[in-house]
């Protein structure tokens, strides 16, 4: 699973990064007379309802869901590792305070929370990014704060303790280190999650705004010709699947990968 999730998420990426250069289209470049064109030789995925490219907007799409992924997980991780692992350590009522949060926030289902924060905040790229974050540290911080609990206690970070060790020293180079397998294995998940989330938004309207590619708008935009021209809504629907599947084998596989019970 592990290599089969690199093989996928690292193609995807080259793709991604490549995608430009591998097609002679525009994806916003329309051919009116030629539109719903089914898949041809000049056009591998067949033409949308405005006469655009699909393989070239599916290629440019993937920019996005990287995007997209990408600076959720990264910032989702940074803020609910640094909550996680204060709330952890110190407890008293700073844990009492950050957990009361986490339980709100996760009182609610994530996606319906960040279209209703969409909604509030207005559709566009950087309101995702911001919803989506809002919704996204908190697993993380959950997570944290509970190996930071069983970190704190071991005998090397009492023994950095008892000899003068400072607060910022002990929880960087001793307790949020134990901590980083698991977050690396939320954050490949994560991405997974956010691919998703960003994909749902652009759907119902509230992600990213045409005439920008993305998976989702293209979803939208092809549910209205399901019968006449099914391949506006298949191919970036598998792009879709494989890359999520990608991101979630290579999660189960790191999982397995840093988990004691599994390795043998």
């Amino acid at each position: 699973m592990l290599r089969i999730g690199t093989f996928i998420v690292v193609g995807a990426a080259l793709l991604a990064l490549l995608g430009p250069s591998m097609t002679p289209f525009d994806p916003a470049a329309q051919t009116l007379p030629l539109r719903l064109a089914r898949p041809s030789a000049a056009h591998p995925f067949g033409l949308d309802e405005l006469g655009r490219d699909i393989l070239a907007r599916v290629l440019a799409g993937a920019r996005i869901s990287f995007l997209i992924g990408l600076t959720v997980v990264f910032v989702s991780a940074s803020v609910g590792t640094l909550l996680g692992a204060a709330a952890g350590y110190f407890g008293g009522l700073l844990d009492d305070a950050i957990s009361r949060v986490i339980d709100v926030l996760l009182a609610f289902p994530g996606l319906l929370l960040a279209i209703a924060l969409v909604a509030v905040l207005g559709p566009s790229l950087a309101n995702v990014l911001v919803a989506l974050t809002i919704i996204g540290w908190v697993g993380y911080a959950r997570l944290v704060r509970g190996q930071v609990l069983r970190a704190r206690e071991l005998d090397y970070v009492q023994a950095a303790r008892a000899q003068g060790a400072g607060v910022a020293r002990i929880l960087w180079r001793h307790v949020i280190p134990a901590a980083l397998p698991a977050v690396v294995v939320q954050a490949t998940l994560g991405m997974a999650g956010a691919i998703v989330s960003e994909a749902a938004l652009s759907f119902l309207g509230l992600g990213v705004q045409p005439p920008t590619p993305s998976w989702g708008t293209m979803l939208n935009g092809g549910r209205a010709h399901l019968l006449d021209a099914p391949h506006l809504t298949v191919f970036p629907g598998l792009a879709i699947a494989i890359l999520v599947l990608g991101f979630n084998f290579l999660g189960d596989g790191l999982r397995d990968l840093t988990d004691p019970k599994h390795q043998h």
